[in-house]
């Protein structure tokens, strides 16, 4: 009877190990996805292309590109990637008023002229008689930080938004449209907008934004689920961030060659973009100027501006669970 007792318990115990290390090997993670833009260079690019995070990680860090931070936010919404580097503010507003879980774990770069809408020069059409855009097609991504900028700037250039002739355009395509003439004006972020300022000009400098409290950076986002079960790995992830933003900032001509690679562009366009660009530490981006209370404010006042543009029908009240600062401390 002892040894029979003693049979079940060596069995028991034998099928609560192979239980127990089924659990941990399903916990565990052998890949990560991560959303990123091409022809948007920045800092953490050379870690991206010397694979450092997958080395600090332990896991196989995929890298998918995307056109704009809406896509992105469907595909975290599915499951499909579980962390956004430099997903535009708006895009995550939006997704976060939707009910998308997710969460705001950093600032992945602060730009200005890095985004902006340019005008054909052969239009005539100038931020002084910029009424003349009311009635013409303008190519923009809709719903995401350049699409935000375009409806500040026509508010504050006195031009009616519902008049003008918005066309859904990535920046890709606005920038074949706007070459063809097929747009008087198009809105993009990094490659495809130095390709139209060829032969246009920007309705509004990035000064001149920022004078009317036009403020533009990209975040670090992730899913509520991959931060709940991984936060090691999101740790790592802004560890690993924050080295290369240092890093960069003690020698960008060293690390260039590598972003350049890494964003699909050449080495004077890469540097063109790169050096209209702010990486916070994660110091900066912990304080109250950033994650420590400005980006809380500032995400309300673009959820109620679209909501006042009838872009969205309602905002949060609050935005302040998406935004954490624990892994910047």
């Amino acid at each position: 009877m002892t040894r029979f007792s003693a049979s079940i318990l060596a069995r028991f115990v034998g099928a609560c190990a192979l239980a127990a290390s089924a659990v941990s090997a399903s916990a565990q993670l052998s890949e990560v996805t991560v959303a990123y833009f091409q022809e948007w260079p920045t800092a953490n690019q050379v870690a991206q292309l010397e694979k450092t995070y997958d080395q600090r990680m332990g896991v196989k860090v995929n890298w998918r590109f995307f056109a704009n931070g809406n896509e992105m936010a469907a595909a975290m919404a599915s499951g499909q990637v579980q962390i956004s580097y430099s997903q535009g503010l708006v895009p995550f507003t939006l997704a976060v008023t939707r009910g998308v879980p997710l969460k705001m774990v950093g600032v992945a770069v602060a730009y200005g002229e890095a985004d902006n809408c340019v005008v054909s020069k052969a239009s005539g059409i100038t931020k002084e008689n910029a009424k003349k855009l009311e009635g013409m097609k303008v190519g923009t991504p809709i719903g995401n930080v350049t699409h935000y900028k375009l409806l500040r700037m026509l508010s504050h250039l006195g031009v009616d938004a519902s008049k003008v002739n918005l066309v859904q355009m990535n920046g890709a395509d606005a920038a074949v449209a706007f070459a063809r003439g097929d747009i008087v004006m198009g809105c993009a972020f990094g490659g495809p907008m130095l390709r139209m300022k060829e032969t246009g000009e920007y309705l509004m400098t990035a000064a001149e934004q920022q004078a009317i409290g036009i403020r533009v950076f990209d975040v670090i986002s992730v899913t509520e689920e991959f931060m709940t079960k991984h936060p090691q790995l999101v740790q790592k992830f802004m560890d690993v961030t924050n080295e290369a933003n240092i890093a960069y900032a003690k020698n960008p001509a060293e690390a260039l060659p590598k972003i350049a690679r890494a964003s699909g562009m050449k080495i004077e366009d890469a540097k063109r973009i790169v050096d209209m660009f702010a990486f916070p530490t994660k110091e900066q981006q912990a304080s109250p100027a950033w994650l420590g209370g400005s980006v809380q404010k500032f995400t309300k006042e673009v959820a109620d501006f679209f909501v006042s543009r009838k872009q969205i029908d309602k905002a949060l009240p609050s935005y302040d669970h998406a935004i954490t600062t624990q892994f910047l401390k």
